[in-house]
C-alpha cells in the first residue's frame, strides 16, 4: 500500500510538470525552423518509449541521428530516402502507438515541410525568412506594435497606446471590443503562467481615452492623387485613413446611411455599442481628403466604369453582408432566415417578433452566437443550436461560454436533412436532422462523422437561422470585367487585381467571410501598395515614444479577466455586457509583458503595409 501511495504521488508531480509544458508547448514562436519542432516532438515519443520493441528503442534513436545531421547540414544526398524508409519500418513494425505515432509524425513532415528539408540539404539552412519574430506581433493580422502599447499603457499614456495602435490599425476602440485576439495565441507569457490579456488592456485604453480626441498624424501633403474606395466597412475605411493621410483624395461609396459595414450590421449592439464605434468613425473622417457618398451603390447608382474614370486607383473593399441559405427545398419558408440576414434585420431597428417562439439554429461560428444570443434578448422561448460535429463550432470559446450562461442550448453531431413546413401558411414548423457518429480524423486533425442508424430526429421550431456563412455581391465588378471565382474577387495577398490597371481589392470580397482585423490588415495593404502604384513611398510617423523594455522578474502572476455583467441581467437588454478594467489590474497585467520586441526575439523586420 505505501508503494501504490508513493506512486500516485510522483503521478501527480509527473502531472504538474506536464501541465506547465503544454503551455511552453502552445506558446512556440512563429518563425522557429519546423525541423527543430518534429525533432524535439521525436524526443519526446523517445522517451515514453518502454523499450521492449526494436523498431521503437533503436529506431527512433536512429531517425533522430538522421534528424540531427540534417539540421547540422553534414547529412549525405540520399538522408531523405533512408529517413522515410526506416520511418515506415517503424510504423510497420512497432508493437505500440508510441513508434507507430513518433513514424507518422515523421512521415507527415517529409511530405509538409519538403522543402525545408530540400534546403537543409542544399544549403545547410532554414528557408528565407525562417526566423523566430515577435509572436503577438507576428500573429496580428495588421502587425500592431503590441508590446509597445502595454508598455504605454503602464506607464498611463493611454493617449500614446493609441496611437501605437493606429499607426497600425485606424479602429482601436472596435477592436478593443470585438478583435479575436489572436495575438495572445502564441504570447510567450503562456511559458511563465497564462498569455497577456492583450484585448483587455487595448480595452482598458481607450476606457480612459476616447480614440477621437487623440489626434492623427499630420497629413503630407497633397498629392493630387485621386482613389476610390467601394466599401464603408473595416477594410474600406481602413484603406481611405491611410490614403488620406498620404496625401491622397479618397471618395468612399457606401451603400447604407451609415458607415462600418459589418461592424455596424452584423455584430449587435451587446457587443460593439454602436457609440464606440462612431468614436474610431469620427477619428478616421477628421483626417482631411475623405469625401463619403452615401446610399450610393455600384452597379446601381453608379458603374465600376464610372468610378473608374474618375479616380487614378481603386479599392474593392466589400463586406460579406449576405447570408447563405441551405440549397434544400422550404429554405426559402416563413421564419427561414440567414444569420446575417437576421443580425441585420435587429441591427437596423426591424427586429422579428420572436416572444414565445421556439427558435432553431444551424451552424457553430461567431456570427450564429451572435444570432443565438440575440435570439434570446428577443425573448424567445427557447434557442436551440445543432451542429453535425464538435469541429464546427469555431466561435470564440468565450462567445459559446457566454451563449451558455445566457440559456442557449447545444447540441451536435445531428446533420441537417430539410424543412419541414405548413401547407397553407408555408411557415416552418420543423427541422429534420440525422443522428451522426464520429468517423476517423481528416489529415487536418478534425473530425469526421457518418450516418447513424438512428432513425432521423424531428426537431419542432416556430423560427429557423441559418448560420452557414455569408457571401458578398460581386456581380455588378464581375459584369464589369473584374475577374471573379465562386463569389469572390480574385486578388493576391497585396490586394492588386491581376489584369485590371489601377484596381486593388481586399477583405471578405477576397478571403470570403473573415474577422475585422483580417480586414483592416487587407486595408493597411492596399494602402501602402496603392500609394507605391501611384508613383510614391510615404511613410506615416508615429508620434508615441514606446518606453524603454525593463528585464521582466518572470514571477508567475495570475491573468487578469475582462468581467462581464450578471447573465440574468445582461440577457434582458442590448446593452454592453462587459464591465470595465480597474486601474489596479491594468496596471498588473501590463507589468506582466516580456517585452518580446527586446528580450528574446529582436526587432521584427519587414516593410510596413507589405510585410
Amino acid at each position: 500500500m505505501r508503494k501504490l501511495a508513493k506512486r500516485g504521488n510522483m503521478n501527480e508531480r509527473i502531472d504538474i510538470v506536464l501541465r506547465k509544458f503544454r503551455s511552453r508547448m502552445s506558446a512556440y514562436p512563429p518563425g522557429m525552423c519546423p525541423l527543430a519542432l518534429y525533432r524535439s516532438l521525436l524526443q519526446i515519443s523517445m522517451n515514453q518509449s518502454c523499450g521492449k520493441c526494436v523498431p521503437c528503442r533503436d529506431g527512433l534513436v536512429e531517425v533522430e541521428r538522421m534528424l540531427t545531421d540534417i539540421l547540422n547540414g553534414c547529412a549525405a544526398s540520399d538522408s531523405l530516402k533512408q529517413l522515410e524508409e526506416m520511418c515506415r519500418m517503424i510504423a510497420d513494425c512497432a508493437d505500440c502507438a508510441v513508434g507507430v505515432s513518433a513514424a507518422h509524425l515523421i512521415l507527415d513532415s517529409l511530405s509538409e515541410f519538403a522543402d525545408e528539408y530540400e534546403s537543409h540539404l542544399k544549403h545547410h539552412s532554414c528557408t528565407e525568412n525562417v526566423t523566430q519574430t515577435i509572436p503577438c506581433v507576428t500573429l496580428c493580422p495588421a502587425h500592431v506594435d503590441v508590446p509597445g502599447y502595454i508598455a504605454l499603457i503602464k506607464e498611463e499614456d493611454y493617449a500614446g497606446a493609441i496611437q501605437v495602435i493606429r499607426d497600425r490599425n485606424p479602429f482601436p476602440t472596435a477592436c478593443a471590443m470585438v478583435c479575436e485576439h489572436p495575438c495572445e495565441r502564441k504570447c510567450r507569457r503562456a511559458i511563465i503562467d497564462d498569455p497577456i490579456n492583450i484585448r483587455g488592456l487595448k480595452k482598458y485604453a481607450v476606457e480612459s481615452v476616447a480614440a477621437d480626441t487623440v489626434p492623427n498624424p499630420k497629413r503630407n501633403v497633397k498629392t493630387g492623387k485621386k482613389v476610390a474606395v467601394v466599401g464603408g466597412g473595416p477594410s474600406g475605411l481602413t484603406a481611405a485613413y491611410y490614403l488620406a493621410l498620404m496625401g491622397h483624395e479618397v471618395v468612399i461609396y457606401e451603400e447604407h446611411d451609415k458607415l462600418g459595414g459589418m461592424l455596424r450590421y452584423g455584430i449587435p449592439e451587446y457587443r460593439l455599442p454602436k457609440a464606440l464605434l462612431d468614436v474610431d468613425l469620427r477619428a478616421i473622417l477628421a483626417v482631411d481628403g475623405i469625401e463619403v457618398k452615401y446610399h450610393t451603390r455600384v452597379g446601381r447608382d453608379i458603374s465600376l466604369d464610372q468610378i473608374r474614370a474618375q479616380s487614378d486607383a481603386v479599392y474593392l473593399g466589400l463586406g460579406a453582408q449576405i447570408g447563405n441559405r441551405l440549397p434544400v427545398e422550404n429554405a426559402d419558408a416563413v421564419n427561414v432566415v440567414p444569420a446575417a440576414d437576421f443580425l441585420q434585420l435587429v441591427a437596423g431597428g426591424m427586429p422579428p417578433d420572436l416572444r414565445d417562439k421556439k427558435v432553431a439554429l444551424i451552424g457553430g461560428g461567431n456570427v450564429a452566437m451572435d444570432a443565438a444570443r440575440t435570439a434570446i434578448r428577443l425573448k424567445a422561448k427557447s434557442v436551440h443550436v445543432f451542429t453535425r460535429k464538435r469541429d464546427d463550432y469555431t466561435a470564440l470559446e468565450e462567445e459559446m461560454e457566454g451563449a451558455m450562461q445566457e440559456g442557449v442550448r447545444f447540441r451536435t453531431l445531428l446533420s441537417f436533412l430539410h424543412i419541414e413546413t405548413d401547407k397553407e401558411t408555408n411557415e416552418v414548423r420543423a427541422v429534420w436532422l440525422q443522428p451522426q457518429i464520429v468517423g476517423e480524423l481528416d489529415k487536418f486533425g478534425m473530425m469526421t462523422t457518418e450516418h447513424s442508424s438512428n432513425y432521423p430526429y424531428r426537431f419542432q421550431c416556430d423560427y429557423l437561422i441559418l448560420g452557414v456563412g455569408q457571401r458578398c455581391d460581386v456581380e455588378p465588378f464581375a459584369a464589369a470585367g473584374i475577374p471573379v471565382d465562386r463569389g469572390r474577387i480574385l486578388a493576391g495577398e497585396d490586394c492588386i487585381v491581376p489584369d485590371t490597371e489601377g484596381v486593388f481589392s481586399g477583405g471578405d470580397c477576397v478571403t470570403g467571410p473573415s474577422t475585422a482585423i483580417n480586414a483592416i490588415a487587407a486595408g493597411q495593404v492596399a494602402a501602402f501598395n496603392i500609394d507605391e502604384y501611384l508613383g510614391y513611398h510615404h511613410k506615416l510617423p508615429c508620434e508615441a515614444d514606446v518606453p524603454a523594455a525593463m528585464p521582466n522578474p518572470c514571477i508567475p502572476t495570475s491573468r487578469a479577466e475582462v468581467e462581464t455583467k450578471d447573465p440574468f441581467e445582461r440577457k434582458e437588454n442590448f446593452e454592453f455586457v462587459e464591465l470595465p478594467m480597474t486601474y489596479e489590474e491594468a496596471m498588473r497585467e501590463s507589468g506582466r509583458c516580456l517585452r518580446c520586441d527586446h528580450y528574446g526575439c529582436g526587432a521584427e523586420e519587414g516593410g510596413r503595409g507589405n510585410d
